[in-house]
């Protein structure tokens, strides 16, 4: 059993972090290009498709509001294959199906009990020295990205061979697979606090309400996702008309791009010998805002949207792992409710950024989601912009 005394953890069980990762957090993703199935399948309106992939995402938010805290006063392994368990119930419910709010209810599960993800940064960073902890930060990450980006291209191609309904069925299985894999490999870390669930909660309130560093950087993440998620929701229903008229697998193998992009950013953590956390996130902020640019001005053209997915990822995904590294830097032990605040607001975000740019699409289609998209970017610059410079990194939790 580990503790959080140690200050190494073994690549082996990063990399089993990092590969878990990528399959628990696919779940959340696997509906966005099949959304367009889903919607002729049962024959409803893309906009009441698009609810499903909002209800992940806000059911993501709500798993870890009310689950990653738990990592600090359970034990982790112990709640990961609980967890992992519930994860198959909601993937089997979504395979078998028939109503759409039976769609809504089973996506919401979904996204609240594959949080798993969101255990294992925090344990990389806690069991790793500082000089390790951005780059073991950014190997799960990078996991993580990648299951988000392939779960698109997975699940495009395996809806358009098989029928939307057998992408849930093959997640299921691969569950149970994972829930074997953690119970043989990964190590039990023992808890740090002491208290009960509702003080738990409260010094949850307490570190959102209180640490500058961790609400600048949950706003950022929060308003980028966001940025993020307006591009990957409605690109299904644009690609589905002129110019490109195609189907959920072509749109998925867009995943594929975006995978370029979250690769790169992985390595972003290797740029801190080079300039300041503060800095790297400018210009990922700055990346971000220039993707929308390709994504608007051509979007049109097969090129101008894989240029701008490739950099709105790397954009994205950059200034997330700067993120985390920030406010772990932080002087505590309450890792896992540190992830909890950000991640909280992160899917909030997009949430957020999923609903709009779905009202958007209704009103004004592709303009109307570049709009949205934009001025989510530009949020998190200009937040960035006023008050980086005045809020240190280093500041101890009291």
């Amino acid at each position: 059993m580990l503790n959080s005394t140690q200050s190494t953890i073994s690549k082996t069980v990063i990399w089993s972090m990092s590969i878990i990762s990528g399959l628990v957090v696919a779940n959340n993703y696997y509906n966005q290009p099949l959304l367009g199935l889903i919607s002729k399948d049962l024959n409803v309106t893309e906009s009441a498709a698009g609810k499903i992939s909002v209800l992940t995402q806000i059911g993501y938010a709500f798993g870890l509001l009310i689950i990653v805290p738990l990592g600090d006063k359970f034990l982790r392994k112990r709640l990961i294959l609980i967890d992992l368990i519930l994860v198959f119930a909601a993937l089997l419910w979504m395979t078998f199906a028939t109503e759409l709010w039976m769609l809504y209810a089973a996506s919401l599960l979904i996204g609240t009990t594959s949080v798993i993800p969101q255990l294992f940064v925090p344990i990389a960073a806690e069991l790793s020295s500082e000089k390790e902890k951005a780059a073991n930060i950014g190997l799960v990450v990078s996991g993580l990205l990648l299951g988000i980006l392939l779960s698109r291209f997975i699940g495009g191609i395996v809806g358009e061979m098989w029928g939307w309904r057998s992408m849930f069925g093959i997640a299921a299985v691969l569950m149970l697979l994972v829930w074997i894999f953690v119970y043989k490999m990964l190590p039990e870390m023992k808890p740090n606090f002491k208290g009960t669930y509702f003080e738990l909660m409260n010094s949850v309130w307490n570190l959102a309400r209180t640490q500058p560093v961790l609400q600048l950087a949950s706003f950022r993440g929060a308003m980028a996702f966001g940025s993020m998620c307006a591009l990957f929701t409605t690109l299904v229903f644009h690609m589905e008309r002129p110019p490109f008229e195609v189907g959920a697998s072509v749109v998925g193998s867009f995943g594929l791009a975006g995978a370029v992009g979250a690769l790169a950013a992985a390595k972003v953590g290797s740029l801190q010998n080079r300039m300041s956390i503060n800095r790297i996130i400018l210009y990922a902020l700055l990346i971000l805002i220039g993707s929308w640019g390709f994504t608007y001005f051509a979007g049109n053209t097969y090129w101008g949207l894989i240029v701008g997915v490739i950099l709105v990822d790397l954009g994205v995904q950059s200034s997330h792992i700067m993120n985390q590294t920030n406010y772990f830097l932080l002087k505590t032990n309450a890792v896992n409710r540190l992830n909890t605040v950000y991640m909280v607001s992160y899917f909030i975000g997009g949430s957020l950024g999923t609903y709009t740019a779905s009202i958007a699409w209704q009103y004004a289609q592709w303009d109307g989601v570049c709009f949205v998209g934009v001025t989510m970017g530009l949020m998190a610059l200009v937040a960035h912009i006023l008050f980086a410079r005045k809020i240190s990194s280093k500041s101890e939790i009291i």
